[in-house]
């Protein structure tokens, strides 16, 4: 086994955090999760990072009104087909027309959805 050194510069509250997790934490969790943050920030800086399905589905209901939620339903087949266009999956388009069917049945914007 080798000990490797590094130098990096950090502010003094940083250098305590970084001091607690590499006391704290496995060498192998450490990779993992420098690992994790690598592929994470290259799949930011590269615009494909995609957001979670809850924030799919908010963005696509949270302004409906109960018309335009009706509207939606009336025309779900278009409507696949922009979501499906979007990159969406089909588990995802489902929660959001269960979110627009919510809508238009309670007439007003989106409290919770209750799985």
């Amino acid at each position: 086994m080798k000990e490797y050194t590094y130098k990096i510069s950090v502010t003094e509250q940083q250098g305590r955090q970084l001091k607690f997790y590499f006391s704290s934490l496995t060498t192998d969790m450490i990779i993992f999760g420098l690992k994790f943050s690598y592929n994470r920030a290259r799949a930011q800086s590269g615009g494909y990072l995609m957001s979670g399905r809850k924030s799919k589905v908010k963005r696509e209901t949270m302004l409906l009104t109960s018309e335009q939620a009706a509207w939606r339903l009336s025309n779900w087949k278009t409507m696949i087909h922009n979501y499906r266009r979007m990159g969406y999956s089909y588990p995802t388009i489902s929660r959001i027309k269960k979110a627009i069917k919510h809508i238009a049945i309670t007439g007003g914007k989106l409290k919770k959805i209750k799985n």
